[in-house]
């Protein structure tokens, strides 16, 4: 099937640093391309979509014809160094840049801010940490994002101070934050929703053996973070999630940094969860784009790289960015994917891209599924 998607221009990739640390620029690009969320099963364009003007227009509810929504996932997203200043853009939908579109005409998009939300604590010991304000959970709802995990390394950077202006965050946001909470069971809870007719439930978790998840596990009576380390927890997630909605959406913090070849580690939990039901199991912490594709049923991205970044790395590819766009019938089948390619430039922007950087971007992006011993998606890959 023919497929216009790609993504960012191959070389110099490099950017960010480790620990889910600092990740980002390249040269900036132009354009972008993907399935209109009102086509589901047409295969991406080669029409670069204007920047948006002016408020959002507000998402369709109405059922389509066929029964079909669109999910579109991106990775992480930090309002810090360069990128601080997007909070301050205007019109505010832009502090994504022109690929803020993409997550808008999905009818449900889902990424992962990686940061405390608060202004006080002091630093946990470990050598990255990053904070933001309340006010990126509305930038990003203005950017066309409608569920943000926070289900990561760097969610309790700033302690129990920390913790608990983000767990306040949390409670008056604009958008559901999950995968953090005051006990175990808020921080494992499905966001479920209904979309143009389908009920959906989303869970984070993370799966990176760190400080925080040594330390800021939730637990009972304990706020934190929910673990994909405690799997029988994680399971029990995902089947209470199944037991409310057809099509269950699994967002993690996953991999090993660097690395585009997803670990054993990422593999069997994938495996799990796929057996437990899930449509779809992604994720991202390794700073560069990881193998994508079906297993089974369920689809996996094994990771979707930086997205709005706010430092620099030596991993190589680690500006390759994009959005991934699934669509899905009522009962949870993954009927078509595709792909809009972006680099991070050098303030830290997705930047999509079109032509023969995101033709030779979709190559090298189809060509990481080997590893990760994924089959094509419908519509997808070549």
């Amino acid at each position: 099937m023919r497929r216009v998607a790609a993504a960012v221009a191959l070389l110099l990739g490099l950017t960010g640093v480790a620990a889910c640390g600092p990740d980002g620029p390249a040269p900036g690009a132009a354009a972008t391309n993907a399935a209109p969320a009102s086509s589901p099963a047409a295969p991406a364009t080669a029409t670069a979509p204007a920047a948006p003007t002016g408020s959002p227009t507000p998402k369709p509810t109405a059922p389509r014809p066929d029964g079909s929504i669109t999910v579109a996932f991106a990775g992480d997203v930090h309002f810090e160094g360069r990128t601080e200043a997007r909070l301050a853009v205007q019109p505010p939908e832009q502090a994504l840049g022109p690929i803020s579109r993409t997550l808008a005409e999905a009818d449900l998009s889902v990424l992962n801010l990686e940061t405390a939300i608060t202004g006080r604590g002091a630093p946990e010991p470990k050598l990255y940490t990053f904070r933001t304000t309340p006010k990126a959970l509305g930038a990003l709802k203005d950017s066309g994002v409608d569920v943000v995990s926070m289900a990561n390394n760097h969610a309790v950077d700033f302690g129990a101070d920390g913790l608990t202006d983000t767990l306040a965050a949390k409670d008056s946001a604009p958008i559901p934050v999950l995968g953090v909470g005051r006990t175990a069971k808020d921080a494992y809870a499905p966001y479920v929703t209904t979309v143009r007719g389908v009920k959906v439930a989303v869970v984070a978790a993370s799966q990176i053996e760190d400080l925080t998840n040594q330390k800021w596990r939730a637990g009972a009576d304990k706020p934190g973070i929910a673990s994909a380390l405690d799997v029988p927890a994680l399971l029990a997630a995902v089947d209470a999630a199944k037991r409310q909605a057809p099509v269950v959406l699994v967002y993690l913090h996953w991999g090993e940094e660097g690395k585009a070849c997803p670990t054993a580690a990422q593999t069997t939990i994938a495996k799990k969860l796929a057996a437990a039901g899930a449509t779809a199991v992604v994720g991202t912490h390794a700073h560069t784009m990881v193998g994508s594709g079906m297993l089974g049923s369920t689809y996996v991205g094994y990771g979707f790289g930086n997205f709005l970044w706010y430092g620099t790395s030596n991993y190589p590819f680690s500006n390759e960015t994009g959005v991934t766009t699934l669509t899905l019938t009522r009962e949870g089948k993954v009927t078509g994917e595709a792909f809009t390619p972006a680099t991070v430039d050098d303030r830290g922007v997705p930047m999509p891209v079109t032509g023969a950087a995101a033709e030779a971007a979709l190559k090298r992006r189809d060509g990481l599924r080997g590893c990760a011993g994924l089959a094509p998606a419908p519509g997808g890959g070549r």
